[in-house]
Parts: structure tokens; C-alpha cells; sequence
């Protein structure tokens, strides 16, 4: 392949197993249905010099984008750099719905004004890792407010409820004989039409969402449309390193969250979980991730809080966080109490004592009990200079300005 004819012009698109080669480089998928149809598409939109329609759908569940989603949507970035179109999709329909994916229980419903002002916040963080003049933004109320009550009941004929009960997790809480709400039965072919309204050419995913992705192949071809090409990407766990990512479980990394609050999380995650993180959220080859991750693991942390802050926030950026960390758990250089009132990060205490992780959410050093417990346990929080154990009783006596 001659790429300088590629970037030229001569050659719009690189041949298909070329840019398959790139598409399964740094993070490669975990499966892709079916690969033999990927390349077809890629030879055809080569030859037509059309791009391909690249689809990924994200509810309008949480208010932040983590780096647990930007696995797939730095994805998204490969196929936009090789001349695809790419639409970010924010379920602000489905997301009134609930997601079942992985519940055990009915999800909580949101309303449609949590679901606009969350989709709002998607809009503005996508583009920190997205190109704008190649990504189309798309909220899939567009088309779903618009069916008519007879074309909804139309797709609701196209898949049967022996079908749909083959999902694991509708199966295993029907087994159970736990509630299974109508809307959540539905929730797979609501989504599954999206890429029936986009004509979708590809879709991404991760491996959780195997069943929606799938669903939507066959809902296509019932359509008359040529179904989409499945991208299943690994899932990163989250900083606990039992459950996958999730804002709810307070166990993420935002991709907007302050510099050094980042860096202050990537150096509490496990050592077991270096690699996992290297492969997955520090932008690096496969084998350059996996030497990085060997060797010494705080130096290993060290160097992937910065390479994960610099991707965000940049490179200078990541040099300041990196020195504040430095300053504040190696030389125990904390902000005075005065500097602390200053800049508003004091909490007043009526009682005698209190419980740590409640206090830390007041304070704003964590953002649920639940991130402050983990930055306990990993000996990231000191009262007055000591460090806490995690043995040590989190009921603490409030003493006057105690630094937490």
C-alpha cells in the first residue's frame, strides 16, 4: 500500500485489511460479527468513496462520560481517522426506559428532564476525544417520539418472546420468578430500531451489550436493510477492580474529573489491575502497554496517571498533577487549614463525631460513600497527617480544624 497516495487524495480509503489491521490495534475489539462482512463493507465503501456509518449508543443514564466508555469511543476515533462517519447516538428515549444489561431488578426509570440535562453534558464531553467535523450527534427521541403507535406495534411483531427470554439476565430473573417489566422486555427492540432509523453500517459495544447488538442485526434484516457489523470491546473494571466501570458505583475515573483527582485514582487501583488499565485506557500499543505495566508498580502507577491525565487534560497538565501528588504523599506538603477555608473546602460539624466517608462527601473529597470507602482502603485519605488504616475506625472525633 502506497499511503502517501492515500493521503494524497489518489486512494480515499486504505484497502480493507489495512484498515482492519489499524481498527484492531491498540484495544483490539473481543469479537466482531462477522468479520468477512466488515471487509465487504470496507471494499464497497472503498470503491463508492462513501464512508461508512459507525453507530454507538450511549443512555443518558449518568451525568459523566468515564474512561470505561472512552475504550470504545477512542475506537470511534480509529474509524473516524480512517475517513468514517461516526454517530455518537445519546439515548435519551431509551434512557427513560432503563437499560436491563446486567440487572438483576428493575432499573429506576429516568425522567425526561434528567435524561436532556444529562444528554446535554454527553454532547459537550464527547468531543474531548471525537473529531466535531466528523461525528454526527443524534438523540434517538428524534425518531422514536415520532412512530405511530401502529409502527411501534409492527416492531414489536419482528422478535418473540422465546427470543427475548433467551437474554441471560431476563432468563435467569424469570427462572427466579423476580418482575420483569413490560418496558424493560421492550427496551432491547427500542434500541435494536436505532440502527434501523440510522441505517447504521457498524455498531460498537461492549461485551455486556452483546444481545442489543446482535438484536439489531436481525431487526435490520426485517427491514430490508443489510445488517450492521457488530464491534464488541472489552470492558474495563472499575477502581474497586470487581465490577466493571459504572458512575452508580462510584468505582470510575471521569474523563473530565480534575487533573489531580485523576491521578490520584489511577494510583489507587490495584497492582493486579496495571496491565488491564496500560492495555486499556493509556492510548499505547499493545506491547508498549505491556512492558510499561511490568516492573516496579509504583513506578508503573506513576507512569500511567500521567499518561491517562495527559490524554484528557494534556501533557503540562499532567506534569502539575503528578508534582501536587508527589508533594502532598511524599513530602506530606498538605494546604494549610487557612489555605483549606480559602478556597471553600471546609465543613462545620455540630457533633462530637463523625462518620469518615460522610464526612469526605461533605467536604467534597469524594464524590458517594461508596469512592470515599475505596480511597480508605487504599490509604489515600490522612486525618491532621496520619494516614487512616483500613482497620481504623471510620467514626472519627471532630476536632477543631482537623485536616481531612
Amino acid at each position: 500500500m502506497n499511503i502517501s497516495n492515500c493521503i494524497q487524495g489518489i486512494m480515499p480509503f486504505f484497502p480493507p485489511l489495512d484498515q482492519l489491521a489499524i481498527l484492531k490495534d491498540s484495544v483490539p475489539p473481543v469479537e466482531i460479527v462477522e468479520e468477512d462482512e466488515l471487509l465487504a463493507k470496507l471494499e464497497k465503501a472503498r470503491a463508492e468513496n462513501r464512508p461508512l456509518r459507525i453507530k454507538q449508543g450511549f443512555d443518558a443514564s449518568a451525568p459523566d462520560l468515564h474512561i470505561g466508555h472512552a475504550v470504545s469511543i477512542w475506537k470511534l476515533r480509529a474509524f473516524q481517522n480512517l475517513g468514517h462517519t461516526v454517530i455518537f447516538v445519546i439515548g435519551d428515549f431509551t434512557a427513560m426506559i432503563g437499560d436491563p444489561s446486567g440487572k438483576s431488578k428493575t432499573r429506576p426509570r429516568l425522567t425526561r428532564e434528567e435524561a436532556l440535562e444529562n444528554s446535554e453534558t454527553y454532547r459537550r464531553q464527547v468531543f474531548r476525544i471525537l473529531d466535531p467535523d466528523k461525528t454526527e450527534i443524534r438523540f434517538n427521541s428524534e425518531w422514536h417520539t415520532k412512530l405511530s403507535v401502529y409502527e411501534f406495534l409492527d416492531l414489536a411483531s419482528r422478535r418473540t418472546v422465546a427470543r427475548i427470554l433467551e437474554r441471560d439476565d431476563f432468563w435467569k430473573r424469570f427462572q427466579a420468578g423476580d418482575d420483569i417489566s413490560l418496558l424493560e422486555f421492550l427496551y432491547p427492540l427500542v434500541q435494536a430500531y436505532d440502527s434501523v432509523a440510522l441505517q447504521a453500517d457498524v455498531e460498537l459495544g461492549g461485551t455486556d451489550q452483546r444481545f442489543n447488538l446482535m438484536l439489531a442485526r436481525h431487526i435490520q434484516r426485517s427491514y430490508g436493510q443489510e445488517a450492521q457489523v457488530c464491534f464488541f470491546m472489552p470492558l474495563l473494571r472499575g477502581l474497586d477492580g470487581n465490577q466493571k466501570m459504572s458512575k452508580s458505583l462510584g468505582n470510575y475515573i471521569g474523563i473530565t474529573d480534575e487533573p489531580e483527582d485523576m491521578y490520584g485514582k489511577v494510583m489507587s487501583i490495584s497492582d493486579e489491575m496495571l496491565e488491564e488499565y496500560y492495555l486499556m485506557a493509556s492510548g499505547l500499543k499493545e506491547d508498549e502497554a505491556k512492558l510499561k505495566s511490568k516492573g516496579d508498580p509504583y513506578a508503573a502507577k506513576h507512569e500511567l496517571g500521567r499518561l491517562i491525565v495527559s490524554r484528557y487534560h494534556g501533557d503540562l497538565t499532567a506534569k502539575a498533577a503528578a508534582e501536587t501528588f508527589k508533594n502532598r504523599f511524599q513530602k506530606g506538603e498538605w494546604p494549610s487549614a487557612e489555605e483549606l477555608r480559602a478556597a471553600g473546602s471546609v465543613v462545620t460539624c455540630d457533633q462530637p463525631t463523625e462518620w469518615l466517608p460522610r464526612l469526605m462527601v461533605a467536604a467534597g473529597a469524594a464524590s458517594s460513600n461508596g469512592e470515599a470507602q475505596r480511597l480508605i482502603r487504599s490509604g489515600s485519605v490522612s486525618i491532621d497527617g496520619r494516614k487512616v488504616e483500613p482497620s481504623d475506625s471510620l467514626d472519627v472525633e471532630i476536632k477543631k480544624d482537623m485536616v481531612v
